[in-house]
């Protein structure tokens, strides 16, 4: 079998998958802090047919080998943390970060996850929530009779309660967390990430100190995903998955021209 074959498949199995995180991207264009993701790729094993460097003769070597390669795999999406924009919504607890850090989110079995999406609600009992539902950590609650919430730059959360101005109540301060590596977060969905050992562990702290970000209270930070990059990038993937695409062609016709001899 014609090694160009199996060499072109991959290529085109590794433009597939780039189509698929360019879609992916598409797709969450207007996902609340979702950070676009690109594809990163690798050579695959080369056949080692004349070794660069060897000896030709007693004085001499190779200036060049003979190496021949056997394609292309996808290793690893890479998630870009850049700043989205922030949008103005004007509710109240919807929450922006403008710069470094995550918003910490208690699951329901008690572990911690880490998302940008600030568009929180109160659920039942004035806890403030993501729109799944999860608490916000530390945990903020409203009480009964707020008439209006306030939350600083610094994450302090104060409310108004039966429209007392002169009296507000303290209810708690938001924390954001780091990580030295936020590429390494594993996204679970619901725009929620979890810490690996690729990441490392979190590192909390009130905004605005210590590099993290101010939380803009009556703004949401939108998707970080350039449309028009995204399709360049599509229209380029295309083109990589026709011309693999042809050399499987290619080399489909020069068999026939050996079944024909």
């Amino acid at each position: 079998m014609m090694r160009s074959l199996w060499i072109a498949k991959t290529g085109m199995d590794a433009m597939q998958n780039n189509v698929d995180v360019i879609s992916h991207n598409l797709a969450n264009v207007a996902t609340n802090g979702y950070k676009r993701e690109r594809p990163i790729f690798d050579d695959l094993l080369y056949q080692n047919l004349r070794q660069p460097g060897g000896a030709t003769s007693q004085t001499t070597s190779l200036p060049t080998g003979l190496q021949l390669g056997t394609g292309v795999r996808t290793v690893a999406t890479a998630r870009i943390f850049e700043q989205g924009s922030l949008q103005n919504t004007e509710g109240q607890l919807d929450l922006a970060i403008n710069g470094v850090g995550f918003f910490q989110i208690t699951q329901p079995d008690g572990t911690t996850a880490y998302t940008r999406d600030g568009s929180f609600q109160l659920d039942n009992q004035g806890n403030v929530v993501t729109a799944e539902g999860e608490a916000l950590s530390p945990a903020i609650q409203v009480p009964a009779g707020t008439t209006s919430v306030s939350v600083g730059k610094d994450g302090t959360v104060t409310a108004i309660v039966n429209n007392v101005a002169s009296a507000p109540v303290t209810l708690g301060v938001i924390q954001l967390a780091t990580f030295i590596n936020p590429a390494g977060l594993q996204a679970i969905g619901d725009n929620l990430y979890l810490e690996t050992n690729a990441s490392g562990a979190p590192t909390a702290g009130q905004p605005g100190t210590n590099g993290l970000g101010a939380v803009n209270q009556g703004y949401v930070e939108t998707s970080n995903v350039n449309v028009t990059e995204e399709l360049v990038n599509m229209i380029q993937a295309q083109r990589a998955y026709e011309i693999n695409s042809r050399a499987v062609t290619t080399s489909d016709q020069m068999l026939q021209k050996l079944e024909s001899m």
